[in-house]
């Protein structure tokens, strides 16, 4: 290991000579660089190096090298001339390569290793990223016949330096380095790694061609993708219209395949309004010509129009009929359909949205995505709009409407109201009004969306988030009894056990005692507490956390009540046998007892509660915190009673190294030299698992 060390190290130095020379970095910084680089060098040469070591090696070469480039332009502006390249110009982004190479064949699973590796090329224009059509696979299972072609396509590549060889019936290819041929040979089943090598030919290279071959070699390996499939017709839409633009810029063509609505208006109202306009006969004369020359432009523009649509139409097949039963991947094509301005796009989105309902009419998605389709304006002249003109409105309603004949469900209904909810929302913020003032019986009003909620009840088609929302809706239109009436009656029902209803029905009716008087009567209080007896009783406590605080922090300032509550939170610890799953009932209610009767009763308190068999670990660390944060202060018996907590907690939990730890933490900190060995070497005694025994030094 050190002879491989030493020799990796050795080979630096050309370069940093190179850097004292030029006066980049001192001899002192370089031994530091040369003390770091070591480090990271045996990091890499151990047995199992991690992926955190070839990071942070390669972090570390990123701010060298970013630190040489400053002080090089620094120097450079002083001299008021331009330095030239040398060694160390480029050994520091050849040696973050040759680190990020390493990473990546340890770790060749890691796609997120392979992007950074990919970014880091693209962003210093490293040669490494160099592909072609020849290796969009770095390993090809060919015959000798399709390897001669191969070949012989690849001669036409000159300017990049390649060597095949063939073997064993493989055919491989090497630039310097191919990393997107590495990346697509270990992961072809990722669909990301063809559209970021189809995107780097496309843009960087400007090679349309390879990127095609990389987009179609993507869609025979991963046929049920939807990105590749969307992603490459926008690549082919993006390169008809580059052509289109070409042509458009030599003056032999105009217009986009671009959908612009402002435009289209404008010449909408031009022709419109022509009689407002005066012109002179030899304006006449040159508009008849150009007439002739807009004519032949047409035809011109028709071409690419229909050629457009020719490449549509055939991706959309073939996505189709390999994933017949995507809704997702239709809907892309018909938003990208809108975007585009081809020969008989209207008669392809009619082909679309029939086979869409063909195929997905009984789902609520389906209904869902074209209601809301209603709403989008397509000659809005916005990127993003969110008014909504009572036009659309009436007709997505009417949408809706027909998929409740047609589809009776409570996703239907859910979404249904969603719609009606962010509409409502919408229209308050363009008018900027006061939430909830509109009760005209008008369609996307609030007084629309309660007769939703009553239809779907009528309809059998309820569920616990629509009763909810249906409350809710009346508690903030200001209906208190509405809403009180409605949570009895469904708490009464099919909806009896659910808990968020319950914690609806509780918070309603503590609204309606206080709104009758600031301090309630005691019958009232009393029907409170025996509605929440009703169902925390039968309720388990990890389920109901929301109704035990609910009811703790209400009768906090009532003693008999909140009494009765310790008394039915003890019985039901002790059902679950004293422990405590995710929130820790006991924990709360001693911690309510500390803020209102302070630490005596709050210590007779947590012991009621440690009295139950097997308490939870939870409740014994809040318990030692709290006489913690009193021992802080110096209070000695509260550093008994920390000792005492930590040892009962031991006799239950006493293969948790974490309570060891805290143990032995707070022995240190508060106690003697002498308890806190002894807690130790009880921890090595105790504890099974020797990986996790305590260790002074590492605490």
């Amino acid at each position: 290991m050190a002879d491989v060390v030493q020799y990796r190290l050795e080979r630096m130095v050309n370069e940093l000579d190179d850097l004292e020379e030029r006066g980049l970095f001192s001899r002192r910084e370089i031994a530091e660089i040369v003390k770091q680089r070591r480090k990271f060098e045996y990091r890499l040469k151990r047995p199992s190096p991690l992926k955190q070591d070839y990071m942070a090696y390669i972090e570390y070469e990123k701010q060298v090298d970013s630190l040489r480039r400053l002080r090089k332009k620094s120097i450079a502006r002083e001299a008021n001339k331009k330095m030239k390249k040398s060694v160390s110009d480029f050994a520091g982004v050849s040696r973050i390569l040759d680190i990020y190479q390493l990473a990546v064949m340890r770790y060749k699973g890691d796609i997120d290793l392979w992007f950074r590796y990919l970014e880091f090329c693209r962003e210093r224009r490293n040669g490494r990223m160099k592909k072609f059509p020849a290796s969009i696979l770095s390993v090809y299972d060919l015959t000798q016949t399709k390897l001669n072609v191969e070949l012989k396509h690849a001669k036409k590549f000159a300017n990049i330096h390649t060597e095949f060889y063939h073997a064993e019936g493989y055919f491989y290819c090497h630039t310097e380095a191919p990393v997107l041929a590495q990346v697509i040979r270990f992961h072809p089943k990722v669909p990301g790694v063809w559209i970021y090598a189809a995107a780097w030919e496309f843009d960087h290279n400007l090679n349309v061609m390879a990127a095609r071959a990389l987009m179609q070699s993507g869609l025979r390996v991963c046929p049920t993708s939807e990105d590749l499939w969307v992603e490459y017709l926008r690549m082919e839409l993006t390169y008809l219209n580059k052509l289109k633009a070409r042509k458009v810029a030599l003056g032999e063509d105009e217009g986009t395949l671009i959908n612009d609505h402002r435009n289209a208006n404008e010449e909408q109202w031009k022709e419109e309004n022509k009689d407002l306009f005066m012109s002179l006969d030899k304006e006449r004369e040159s508009r008849d010509v150009s007439n002739g020359l807009n004519e032949e432009s047409k035809k011109k523009s028709d071409m690419f129009q229909e050629q457009g649509l020719i490449i549509l139409r055939t991706i959309y097949s073939g996505a189709v009929e390999a994933n017949p039963s995507s809704f997702s991947l239709r809907t892309q094509f018909f938003e990208i359909l809108e975007t585009i301005n081809l020969a008989g796009s209207k008669e392809m989105q009619k082909e679309i949205l029939s086979d869409i309902k063909r195929d997905f009419s009984a789902e609520p998605e389906y209904w869902d995505w074209l209601a809301r389709l209603e709403t989008i304006d397509p000659e809005s002249t916005q990127e993003t709009s969110t008014d909504i003109m009572p036009s659309q409105l009436q007709k997505a309603v009417q949408v809706y409407e027909e998929a409740l004949k047609f589809l009776p469900s409570p996703v239907m209904f859910n979404l249904y109201t969603k719609f009606l909810m962010d509409a409502i929302v919408s229209g308050e913020k363009t008018q900027n009004s006061e939430p909830f003032n509109d009760f005209e019986p008008t369609v996307g009003s609030l007084s629309h969306l309660l007769m939703v909620y009553e239809k779907a009840e009528t309809m059998g088609c309820l569920t616990e988030e629509l009763v909810c929302q249906h409350i809710s809706l009346n508690l903030q239109l200001g209906k208190l009894d509405e809403a009180r009436k409605l949570a009895e009656k469904f708490c009464g029902g099919k909806f009896s056990g659910t808990v968020h209803l319950w914690l609806l029905r509780v918070s309603v009716e503590m609204k309606y005692i206080t709104r009758k008087c600031p301090s309630p009567s005691r019958a009232d209080l009393l029907s409170v507490f025996e509605l929440l007896r009703s169902i925390l009783t039968k309720v388990a406590i990890s389920e109901a956390d929301g109704l035990w605080l609910m009811a703790l922090k209400f009768f906090s300032n009532h003693k008999q009540f909140f009494d009765k509550l310790v008394d039915i939170s003890l019985v039901s610890l002790a059902k679950d046998g004293g422990s405590e799953n995710g929130f820790c009932l006991s924990s709360a209610i001693v911690n309510f007892v500390l803020q209102k009767d302070g630490i005596q009763c709050a210590r007779q308190m947590y012991k009621r509660f440690l009295s139950l068999p097997r308490p939870g670990l939870a409740v014994y660390k809040n318990c030692i915190e709290l006489e913690l944060n009193l021992a802080a202060m110096g209070d000695k018996e509260c550093l008994t009673n920390v000792r005492k907590l930590f040892e009962s907690a031991l006799t239950t939990f006493d293969q948790d190294v974490n309570l060891w730890r805290d143990y032995y933490l707070m022995e240190i900190k508060m106690g003697t030299s002498e308890t806190a060995a002894a807690v130790h070497w009880r921890a090595r005694k105790k504890l099974k698992d020797a990986a996790s025994l305590i260790c002074p030094a590492q605490l």
